[in-house]
């Protein structure tokens, strides 16, 4: 499988060395971009990066392809993206796909204009064998009508500074830390819920990485933990001065159009990290930790333990809990045989239009009602739009 390149960044480069690792002659044909910090790690690898081209139209025209890869800042994907359907690419996006609502719109528009089949998303937790296990449960009907949710995504304070230091620090790029870390985290759960969102009410700031909790200020030295995870474009050395616009926790409340609930919370600052979740039906509960690893249901009425699974937060591919590696031989198969996916750019579309709106009510401290949105937006998607 041939593929084009666009964003070659740290993810990109890991996602080719994933691809190329579970076979099916994966190549990278070419790439597009003018400080590609994905490289040096793929070039580490033996991978050979292909040609560096000055644009999108400059790849397409001297190269064949099967699928047209967008590692790009959020706030690019939508041109991107836009210019490889209307080449005729199959195009695979890195999460999340658009980073404004209006931008999900107008990428609902193209949808609807080129095929639902033509763009993949890279929402990698739907690959996930603890994911895969969840639904299975519900399917077995282990826990009946699922009647509230409880869900965290909890991340380290070397990886919360990341987000202080990196491009994804600036709301105007990445569209908020809500949508550009725990759209992963939203999409699955709007998966087990099986409707949409109706209404969010939000809350958080920036209490952790400011300056008076600089450690520094304590009379630490060893700051190194704030820099373990390298930053590309933009990259900044300040952690607790950054003059991102980003929040580091927020938790948001969630009624979705079947009645069921949802409490979400997100913190930069866990230095015991965890991304768990509670799932409770009316006939059982489902309980897992994707970092801590382990899936458990109990039936409500007798509390027998009817799942208990282990898991291993990272193989040896894998950043993602086992998850990259099944993302890879999926889009592989899709691409070279049509197979089926487990996620869509619709549920892409879904998860960050719920992502902007928690962002929504977090700054107006308004509850958001989403159904103008839902209505907007099924618009765009429908024939006539196109």
């Amino acid at each position: 499988m041939k593929v084009g390149i666009v964003g070659l960044g740290f993810r990109m480069g890991y996602l080719a060395h994933v691809f190329t690792e579970m076979g099916r002659d994966f190549e990278v044909a070419g790439y597009v971009d003018p400080a590609p910090a994905g490289l040096p790690s793929m070039t580490e690898a033996g991978i050979p990066a292909g040609t560096s081209y000055e644009s999108i139209a400059a790849l397409l025209a001297n190269e064949k392809i099967d699928l047209l890869m967008i590692g790009s800042p959020n706030h690019m994907h939508l041109d991107h993206i836009r210019e490889g359907l209307e080449a005729g690419c199959t195009v695979f996006c890195e999460k999340p796909i658009v980073s404004t609502i209006e931008q999900s719109y107008e990428l609902a528009r193209l949808i609807a204009r080129h095929g639902r089949n033509q763009l993949l998303v890279g929402l990698v937790l739907r690959y996930a064998p603890l994911y895969k296990d969840l639904r299975a449960a519900q399917a077995e009907g282990l826990l009946g009508d699922i009647v509230s949710i409880e869900a965290s995504e909890h991340i380290e304070p070397g990886h919360g500074a990341f987000f202080m230091r990196d491009w994804r620090r600036y709301e105007q790029y990445a569209g908020g830390f809500m949508l550009e870390k725990c759209c992963h985290d939203l999409d699955l759960y709007n998966g087990v819920v099986g409707a949409r969102p109706a209404r969010v009410a939000s809350f958080g700031g920036r209490k952790s990485f400011v300056p008076q909790n600089a450690p520094a200020n304590d009379g630490a030295n060893d700051l190194d933990v704030y820099y373990a995870k390298p930053s590309g474009w933009m990259a900044s050395d300040k952690v607790f001065d950054s003059d991102g616009d980003i929040v580091d926790f927020q938790t948001a409340i969630v009624e979705y159009e079947n009645g069921v609930s949802m409490t979400f919370h997100t913190n930069l600052n866990v230095p015991d990290q965890f991304r768990r979740f509670c799932v409770i039906g009316s006939k059982g509960m489902a309980e897992g930790d994707f970092i801590r690893g382990y899936l458990n249901v109990h039936e409500a009425r007798t509390n027998a333990h009817l799942v208990d699974k282990r898991y291993s937060a990272r193989t040896a591919l894998s950043q993602h809990y086992g998850a990259d590696e099944q993302m890879a031989e999926d889009v592989t198969a899709h691409v070279l045989e049509g197979a089926p996916l487990p996620v869509t750019a619709i549920n892409a579309l879904e998860a960050g239009l719920l992502a902007m709106a928690m962002d929504e009510a977090r700054r107006t401290r308004k509850v958001i009602e989403m159904r103008e949105i839902w209505d907007r937006f099924d618009l765009a998607l429908s024939a006539n739009a196109a």
